[in-house]
């Protein structure tokens, strides 16, 4: 018997076809599980906001006194906690009823205080490192193994990316008779027709988010994102801030009340001859950014106060500069007036996260999440179905067949913009046939002989 893989469904296909057919089989075998993992994941991020409401619940209904503390006494109050810590920034309250909650930096250790803002009892402290926010991005970007697991994430986009083109390739339609097995699957025709209808149809109708969610992922990579930078540095086009981290980066990397030298700056030192606190919060307030917005104290480096819509659409952040002596607007930047490289990056972030038009942006988020899973259980099925028993069951290679010039570029080119999907193919090739073609076992469980 031949390779079962190895069935009508290829006879009389062209050299590219049954080869990219190939591709698609390994891309998935390499990204599936993966591909899982971050639907997963990133549908729970798409909800962070609901679920931070949701957690911070009994910190914004608190019943008021009427009588406010100030925000020197609120600040003071925070710093108490840990004596010798400095303010690293104070998050304006959304309503009325909120918590205070200011950030403080204990040698580099950043801790978020809830205060009442009347009595200022200490309601709650955490580790501001130790969000749910920073939990989910590092269960989905880095699979909580730090920078080894960027890597492998970011392999597992890139090999997405392969196997969707790929796919989409094997779907055309070139003789299909009708819309059937095209843009909706066939029932009553039997398991193998549906699974294969149904694989093809999810594929077709989910491809184009499914490609935008794995390349506007990629400015997070450690790889990919190291390179655009540097590719910025080079010609001139670097922000001077960016803002986005990538995965392993420090998530307090801006504004945030350091020096030049990394040492905490304690906004005390200005607030001694500059204008009181509570007008900076004022005058901040009064500027109506999307929350959350943080204020950050002056230090060596900047002597200004700095107010930052942190939100997750990200086109509507902006930043306010506000002098520490007058109070006073010295300047606002909004989104609109960063390089167009960052206002790309950022509207791609935002719908990423399913913020650039919520809540319909993220009902779509987890419908394409779905759409992958489904995907990816339905190619499992096919897989099991078609394999014999004891190989994996991959497409059979062509004897004798030569990569055109054309696939030849195409492979070049693909390497050059996902230079973790280089690395990965040149690796491969050296196992494939350097080693594996040359082991009797490996050779017949990879299809590279009759089984």
């Amino acid at each position: 018997m031949t390779n079962a893989v190895e069935t009508r469904d290829t006879e009389g296909k062209g050299t590219l076809y049954r080869t990219l057919w190939r591709w698609h089989f390994y891309a998935g075998v390499i990204c599936i599980p993966f591909v899982i993992w971050l639907a997963v994941t990133g549908s729970a991020y798409l909800f962070r906001p609901q679920l931070e409401a949701w957690f911070d619940r009994d910190f914004s209904s608190l019943e008021r006194t009427g009588h406010p503390a100030s925000q020197q006494q609120i600040v003071d109050a925070a710093l108490a906690t840990h004596p010798g810590s400095t303010l690293a920034a104070i998050v304006l309250p959304e309503h009325v009823n909120d918590a205070a909650r200011v950030v403080i930096s204990d040698h580099g250790a950043r801790t978020r205080v809830y205060l009442h803002p009347d009595t200022l009892h200490v309601l709650k402290t955490r580790d501001d490192s130790n969000t749910l926010e920073r939990a989910i991005f590092r269960l989905h970007g880095e699979l909580m193994m730090g920078p080894w697991g960027s890597y492998l994430v970011e392999l597992a986009a890139c090999w997405a990316i392969v196997m969707i083109l790929t796919g989409l390739y094997l779907w055309w339609p070139r003789s299909a008779k009708g819309l059937a097995g095209v843009l909706y699957p066939r029932f009553g025709q039997g398991p193998k027709r549906f699974w294969r209808d149904l694989h093809a149809v999810v594929g077709v109708w989910v491809s184009a988010f499914a490609l935008f969610l794995l390349v506007s992922g990629l400015p997070w990579a450690t790889v990919w994102g190291s390179a655009l930078k540097s590719v910025r540095a080079m010609t001139g086009t670097a922000a001077i801030t960016q803002d986005w981290k990538l995965a392993g980066e420090s998530e307090h990397a801006e504004h945030m009340g350091k020096d030049m030298s990394g040492h905490d700056m304690s906004a005390m030192e200005h607030m001694n001859h500059g204008v009181s606190l509570d007008t900076i919060i004022a005058n901040a307030t009064a500027q109506n950014l999307a929350p959350p917005v943080l204020i950050t104290p002056p230090s060596k480096k900047d002597p200004n106060w700095w107010a930052k819509s942190d939100a997750q659409n990200r086109p509507a952040r902006a930043d306010v500069v506000l002098s520490a002596m007058t109070g006073e607007v010295l300047a606002r930047k909004t989104f609109g007036e960063k390089h167009i490289i960052d206002q790309i990056v950022g509207v791609g972030t935002a719908a990423h996260e399913g913020q650039l038009f919520a809540p319909l942006n993220q009902v779509l988020g987890v419908l394409v999440a779905l759409g992958l899973v489904m995907l990816c259980v339905s190619a499992f099925v096919m897989w099991r179905r078609r394999a014999p028993e004891g190989v994996l069951g991959a497409p059979p290679p062509i004897p004798d067949a030569r990569i055109g010039s054309g696939l030849a570029v195409l492979i070049v080119v693909s390497a050059v913009l996902l230079p973790v999907l280089g690395i990965s193919l040149v690796v491969i090739g050296i196992v494939e046939w350097g080693a594996l073609r040359r082991l009797p076992f490996a050779r017949r469980w990879l299809g590279f002989t009759p089984v």
